[in-house]
């Protein structure tokens, strides 16, 4: 039995534009707003605010992160790639979808101005975040992460205005290799070669930098 190719082809071309249809509506999909305002104040608010401009430490802010980079981080929560335990009870729930919407919603909310302490060690900061420590090898921060703390989506966090007590938790974790969901092991290199000294100064200038 001969299959009619001519007659089949205006099935098959239906098929495959179904398809085709199909795979761009589900790239071109966003992520909802409104859905994930309601999962930072049902979920996220207690800990971080509802609109993600948390108290301070241990908390960090989230308001105007990078969306890509806070599903990065939940969906390292859930698979324990980055170890924490409230973290690990707070994303195990969240599907892809949630993580997305909330990641969003908290990308749009604006960041509450934060400052740093002693002139002294900001102007250490501000040598090692612009410069590096070129004795060390450790490389300048804004690098990677802009002369204003601004980041770089799918690659870098925003670090401004962040709360210096968590930024020197989370290098001293880096440091110890406590926290090792870094691409290429980057931040643990870094971070190891600094002293507390050094860490203190990059975290206070860091929240004091606006953008």
């Amino acid at each position: 039995m001969r299959l009619n190719l001519t007659k089949l082809l205006p099935s098959l071309l239906v098929s495959y534009a179904a398809l085709f249809s199909t795979a761009a509506f589900a790239q071109t999909v966003k992520p909802d707003v409104t859905k994930g305002q309601a999962i930072a104040a049902n979920v996220c608010a207690a800990c971080h605010m509802a609109d993600g401009n948390s108290a301070g430490a241990p908390n960090p802010k989230l308001a105007g992160q990078h969306a890509d980079y806070i599903v990065k981080q939940l969906r390292e929560y859930k698979s324990k790639k980055r170890d924490n335990a409230i973290m690990l009870g707070m994303s195990t729930p969240l599907s892809d979808a949630d993580m997305q919407n909330v990641a969003a919603y908290f990308s749009t909310q604006k960041s509450k101005p934060n400052f740093g302490k002693t002139p002294d060690t900001q102007a250490l900061g501000q040598k090692i975040y612009r410069g590096g420590i070129a004795e060390k090898g450790v490389p300048a921060c804004a690098g990677c992460h802009g002369a204003n703390g601004a980041g770089m989506p799918a690659q870098y966090p925003r670090l401004a205005g962040q709360h210096a007590a968590y930024t020197l938790e989370e290098l001293k974790e880096f440091a110890e290799g406590k926290r090792a969901n870094d691409a290429n092991s980057m931040m643990r290199g870094v971070a190891g070669k600094m002293n507390e000294k050094e860490m203190t100064a990059v975290a206070e200038y860091i929240a004091g930098l606006r953008n």
